[in-house]
């Protein structure tokens, strides 16, 4: 039986994922990927156990990637059992306040990208513009102009012949050159190739509370240099988020509280889309659970089938503690923290999906409480994995002086277990709902690979309107065209409301649902407050505001337009 593909994942494969020949020819079809990757992932057995059951472990892999109800990272898609066996998607790498620690960066940079991962930096280290630089008695030129090199070398590689590279730029709020890096994108020329981030301190929501100011300290000195208004500032990233989705804003002193290996040092980036918060030179590989597929019928309804759910974290943890011994690592200090810190994130895809099985509106009290509940389930079933493979094949290495390093508390074989990315290219090839993201819209034009344009309709909308009872091919090619499902008098009031997109949810049910879920996710989440082009600045500054205070770890907003290019284009002329 072959693979259920739609149109859009078959494009995706042929053109990123499946192994091509000298000419560019595809000789591999999506079965045989999922195979080539299972039995690469499952020979990390033979490591612990010389007569593991290979074969066994392979089908069961296998099982869960050719039913689309469980994907990893797109480099272990594309590079497991292959040539480059580079399986992690981001890195965090340092930039230190030197030429040669910038440049080393960059080489990495290239290295990481040509192989098909992501990168973040933190450009906090680098001594600020105009300051002195004792080496030659000039003066220095400050973050965001190094920073148009890492840019400028994404540019030049492809990763791995298959996408360009994607980056994190992260400057501290109390960087002398905060503002100017702020302001950057207004450019939209400029860092084409990053998403950037302010790491926003404690100290820096405070006074913005008290409406006073806050210290900028040069790097380099460790000493103040001067002071900035608060809310001044604050009023900056609100105003340049409005204008052009950025900059995010990362609450940094929150991400080290729940550091697990705060005898290593601090955080002070993430990877790409800002929900994996790493240590210099530290990897991690992610994988999702398909939500969508996690349910079963009952009485004519669905519910959660919590038992293939429970089997599918277990095997996707066994999964990614596997891919950290088979991958190859872009350098030898990579390599290092990847198998003395044994990060693995675990999280899902296809939630707005779940809820429409369920009949459970978004956004509503009933899906935040339940969010935040399904949430725990996975958590407390990924650590008990994780402490399972503990007993056979050790606790990962730097769990001395870590926080699992406690009296009474079992070793754990990895430093973290969940994470939930935004699942972009992976929910198109299992053909669900991105992330923990609502429908973008029931129909839309996805942008995928040097502007190829797929248009997609919702399938859930079929399926619904015939459990319903309300099927009928003139409401297809209405939804199909751009209509909106609320203007169809066949359909019931009830199943309009479950039907909702991301613009008919307020900024605050989207920070909501992030921060339900983050309640019970070790590192972050990442989650796009999607606002219509009508919203106001005060509408970004209150989302802000409402992240900081539910507990989120970062937030990104985007109100629809703001971009030349977005990667989902609704047809309704509504909101594009």
């Amino acid at each position: 039986m072959g693979l259920n593909l739609s149109p859009g994942a078959l494009t995706v494969l042929q053109r990123r994922y499946l192994n091509k020949d000298e000419s560019g020819r595809v000789i591999e079809t999506p079965e045989e990927m999922f195979r080539r990757v299972a039995s690469n992932i499952a020979q990390a057995e033979q490591i612990y156990n010389k007569k593991a059951d290979l074969k066994g472990l392979e089908d069961s892999f296998y099982s869960i990637l050719s039913n689309l109800e469980f994907l990893p990272n797109s480099p272990t898609l594309m590079n497991a059992g292959r040539r480059l066996q580079q399986l992690a998607a981001c890195f965090v790498l340092p930039v230190g306040d030197s030429l040669d620690s910038i440049f080393e960066a960059i080489k990495n940079t290239a290295r990481i990208h040509q192989s098909g991962g992501g990168t973040g930096f933190s450009f906090s280290r680098l001594r600020p513009s105009d300051d002195i630089v004792g080496s030659t008695g000039g003066v220095a030129s400050g973050p965001v102009s190094f920073m148009r090199v890492f840019n400028a070398t994404t540019e030049a590689i492809k990763q791995g012949g298959t996408r360009r590279g994607a980056n994190m730029g992260i400057l501290r709020v109390d960087h002398p050159d905060i503002i100017s890096f702020i302001t950057v994108k207004q450019d939209p020329k400029e860092f084409v190739n990053f998403n950037l981030s302010v790491a926003v301190t404690d100290d820096f929501m405070e006074a913005l509370e008290k409406g006073g100011e806050y210290s900028l300290v040069n790097p380099r000195t460790g000493k103040v240099t001067g002071y900035k208004n608060a809310r001044e500032v604050f009023d900056k990233i609100v105003e340049a988020a409005w204008k052009s989705g950025e900059p995010g804003v990362l609450f940094i002193d929150r991400i080290n509280k729940a550091n697990p290996t705060p005898q290593l040092g601090r955080f002070e980036a993430t990877n790409p889309c800002g929900e994996q918060p790493l240590l210099d030179y530290e990897p991690c590989n992610l994988g999702s659970i398909n939500l969508g597929k996690m349910v079963k019928e009952n009485g004519g309804g669905w519910k959660v089938d919590y038992k293939k759910l429970e089997d599918t974290v277990r095997l996707g943890i066994r999964f990614l503690d596997n891919v950290i011994d088979v991958s190859r690592y872009p350098t030898p200090e990579i390599d290092v923290m990847a198998k003395a810190n044994r990060k693995i994130g675990l999280g899902v895809m296809g939630f707005a999906d779940m809820l429409v099985r369920l009949r459970m509106v978004y956004g509503s009290e009933e899906s935040i409480k339940f969010a935040e509940e399904l949430m725990k389930f996975i958590k407390d079933i990924a650590w008990d994995e994780s402490r399972t493979l503990a007993r056979v094949r050790g606790a990962f290495p730097n769990i001395k002086g870590s926080v699992f390093d406690k009296p009474g508390i079992e070793p754990v074989r990895n430093a973290t277990v969940t994470t939930i990315a935004p699942t972009g290219t992976l929910s198109i090839i299992a053909g669900c709902s991105s992330g923990i993201e609502p429908f973008y819209s029931l129909s839309y034009i996805r942008q995928v690979l040097n502007g190829v344009r797929i248009p997609e309709l919702n399938p859930l909308v079929a399926e619904v309107a015939k459990e319903e009872g309300f099927y009928n091919r003139g409401l297809m090619e209405f939804i199909s065209k751009g209509g909106d499902i609320k203007d169809r008098d066949e359909v019931p009031e009830s199943i309009k409301n479950i039907f909702v997109t991301a613009y008919d949810i307020t900024p605050e049910k989207h920070i909501m649902i992030q921060a339900a879920f983050q309640k019970h996710t070790d590192n972050a989440v990442s989650k796009t407050i999607n606002l219509p082009p009508d919203s106001t600045y005060d509408d970004v500054k209150q989302a802000y505001l409402l992240a900081y205070r539910l507990g989120c770890k970062g937030v990104t907003v985007y109100r629809s337009g703001s971009r030349a290019e977005q990667v989902l284009t609704c047809k309704s002329p509504l909101y594009c």
